[in-house]
């Protein structure tokens, strides 16, 4: 009775969360063919480039974000700096941007982002994009965007990837990344729904950014942001074609206070999202519905390490009943191999796998730790690396 027990609970906490990444994974496999229309007008942007000791990486963001294919009247760079050092603050002074220095007691992007248009104003663009302090874009970046709020879309998510695979631990983060991607990105806005955020690569309406910012209070504001476009039916699209290069964590001790924040912002968004379940059943808001059951689910690599290993041990104890969970893993395999794209199938991501136990057990560490995270930012380090380094597979090179 026990085990039957245990294993309807876990057919609920795995085995659906299974089933919907193999939904959205085999959608995902549908590219998307349209593209926007050339803009009718180019609008005034603003890029925000919150830089908390991000001096290793952030003047080389500030110039890729400045070397755009648009009228540089119409678009403002704009660097929130946050503990930078001297030097850093130097070089970025002499780059025609806008230098907001802030200082908090307790810092976080959405403090500095508010701070940013707090000093910005109401009225200083038309739309907004949000870049963290170690990504690259390309010089079609903006005036990409352009087309989409040209078509009227209010919230826009671009590719973000890795611009490193240098690590064990890089390459499985890089891989991560393109599976979110294809499962939360692609997969659902070919089914219609909402493209999920990321924190960085997204750009938004300015006037509706600049009333809603300062109502993020938690180190995950892009989960905030998202139910609040959500409530108000704000679709939010996906530019798959539109790259946005991010640093990947190096090292096993980065990834493990990486995802302690991603998951304590998870679990706070549902708590405060949940409240808000019933009204969205009732009006027919199922954009909201599916963002709160994505929130559910349990982080992926707890479904690698549990699903096969409650496999076996059902196995032993039901055989029969041991069927479900063989094909969940089946399923499970298949949704990653259908959302991992060809270019990271490759010889860094075969011998990367042997750190995935480790992993698996770093993730389950995080869910004992994430009391006092709520408004606390976990800051990961930066290192300035690119896919230029050396190739390390030893994690701890």
């Amino acid at each position: 009775m026990i085990v039957n027990i245990i294993d309807w609970i876990f057919v609920i906490a795995l085995l659906l969360p299974v089933l919907y990444l193999f939904v959205f994974a085999a959608f995902s496999m549908q590219r998307r063919r349209e593209k926007y229309p050339p803009a009718r007008k180019q609008r005034r942007f603003v890029t925000l480039i919150p830089a908390y000791k991000a001096d290793a990486v952030v003047v080389r963001t500030a110039q890729a974000a400045l070397a755009q294919e648009y009228p540089a009247e119409l678009h403002r760079v704009a660097v929130i700096a946050d503990q930078l050092q001297p030097a850093t603050l130097g070089e970025l002074r002499k780059l025609p941007l806008t230098m907001i220095e802030v200082t908090f007691e307790n810092s976080s992007k959405a403090k500095a982002l508010t701070a940013a248009v707090e000093e910005l104003g109401p009225d200083a663009a038309d739309a907004v994009a949000i870049l963290d302090a170690d990504n690259l874009v390309g010089g079609e970046f903006i005036a990409r965007l352009n087309e989409v709020f040209d078509a009227g879309v209010e919230a826009v998510q671009a590719h973000r990837t890795a611009k490193n695979r240098d690590t064990d631990t890089a390459v499985l983060d890089a891989a991560g990344e393109e599976i979110n991607n294809s499962i939360f990105r692609r997969g659902h806005v070919a089914l219609g729904f909402s493209s999920a955020l990321i924190g960085s690569g997204m750009a938004f309406r300015y006037d509706w950014f600049y009333a809603n910012i300062r109502r993020c209070v938690t180190a995950g504001e892009d989960k905030e942001l998202e139910a609040l476009l959500l409530r108000e039916r704000i679709y939010i699209d996906y530019l798959d074609d539109v790259e946005v290069l991010d640093e990947k964590v190096q090292g096993e001790a980065a990834y493990y206070n990486q995802r302690r924040r991603w998951i304590a912002a998870q679990f706070y968004a549902l708590g405060s999202a949940v409240k808000n379940l019933p009204g969205a059943l009732f009006s027919g808001n199922f954009d909201y519905c599916d963002k709160l059951l994505q929130w559910c689910l349990p982080p992926r690599m707890l479904l690698i390490g549990l699903v096969p290993l409650w496999a076996v041990v059902m196995t032993f104890l039901d055989p029969w009943g041991s069927i479900k969970w063989w094909t969940a893993l089946v399923l499970m395999l298949f949704a990653l191999a259908m959302a991992l794209p060809d270019t990271q199938a490759d010889a860094k991501l075969g011998r990367a796998l042997r750190r995935v136990p480790a992993l698996v057990l770093l993730t389950a560490a995080n869910l004992f730790r994430l009391g006092g995270t709520k408004d606390k930012f976990i800051h990961t380090q930066h290192t300035g690396a690119t896919d230029s380094a050396p190739d390390k597979t030893d994690p701890n090179a």
